[in-house]
């Protein structure tokens, strides 16, 4: 029962900030806007909206598992809140699993509410449309695909969330956030490095490249946003794909995270 009363604490410390609450509503907002956007683009209305709020979700969603991931081990110890944690019966790496446990609780409630609000704005919008209109989108306004494919976004923050805790358990905040963003934008490209020899002859530079392919995360696996927009089907085999690869990366950055802070000096 350890780790469900760490990461429930987690949750209320993360509720009780402005920071996620703030985010959110901005991304809300964001997609309220969208509607306003699409009427100019006549034919296009759903896709704008869909696409801006899907880009909404996943970029206010990577804020919030920065901000407060960077802070969930660093900020109780320079708090030395810690060391009131650390006496009661819970070892270290029960602490960094239920924090990890926590902010992702955190990010699914908060990904959660941005998912009915883009789904309320496109069914306002596809009660109001006329079914001439309708019949000339690409995919329908209240795709179930979408779940998908926002579901595939939370996967890519839980990722993300891993990687913030273990740069939190040995460097500052600000480092840790520059890297942990760093890491966010260089996943997305990280299939390019698998095909590196087809652009340079060195074979040092192409085993560096290999290496670093499958050490960094690949997060254009959880990128299916422009298929669903487009309804364009994404096979089932490419999803059980990136859920495999996301369990397996997490696990890994949770356990090293938790091996490193076992072995750190709080005094």
């Amino acid at each position: 029962m350890v780790l469900p009363q760490i990461a429930l604490h987690v949750f209320k410390e993360s509720v009780r900030d402005r920071v996620p609450y703030t985010l959110v509503l901005f991304a809300i907002l964001l997609m309220a806007s969208s509607y306003l956007l699409g009427q100019l683009t006549a034919g296009q209305e759903v896709k704008i909206i869909k696409d801006l709020g899907l880009a909404a979700i996943s970029i206010i969603g990577l804020f919030i598992a920065i901000f407060i991931g960077i802070g969930l081990v660093s900020k109780e110890v320079e708090r030395r809140s810690i060391y009131n944690l650390l006496s009661k019966p819970v070892s270290r790496r029960q602490v960094v699993m239920g924090k990890y446990l926590g902010l992702a609780l955190t990010l699914f409630v908060n990904v959660g509410v941005m998912a009915v609000a883009l789904y309320g704005v496109l069914a306002y919008f596809s009660y109001a449309a006329e079914p001439v209109v309708k019949a000339a989108w690409e995919a329908p306004a209240l795709d179930p695909a979408l779940l998908m494919a926002i579901g595939l976004i939370f996967v890519e923050l839980a990722v993300i969330t891993a990687v913030a805790l273990l740069f939190s358990t040995f460097s500052s905040p600000l480092l840790s956030a520059a890297l942990t963003f760093g890491l966010f934008l260089v996943g997305h490209f990280n299939a390019d490095l698998r095909h590196f020899d087809q652009i340079v002859s060195s074979k040092t530079a192409v085993y560096v490249a290999r290496t670093l392919y499958y050490l960094l995360p690949n997060l254009a696996l959880f990128d299916v946003k422009a298929e669903v927009v487009h309804g364009y089907a994404v096979s089932a085999s490419a999803i059980a794909w990136a859920l495999g690869y996301a369990v397996a990366y997490i696990s890994v950055l949770v356990m090293a995270a938790a091996f490193i802070f076992e072995r750190r000096d709080l005094k």
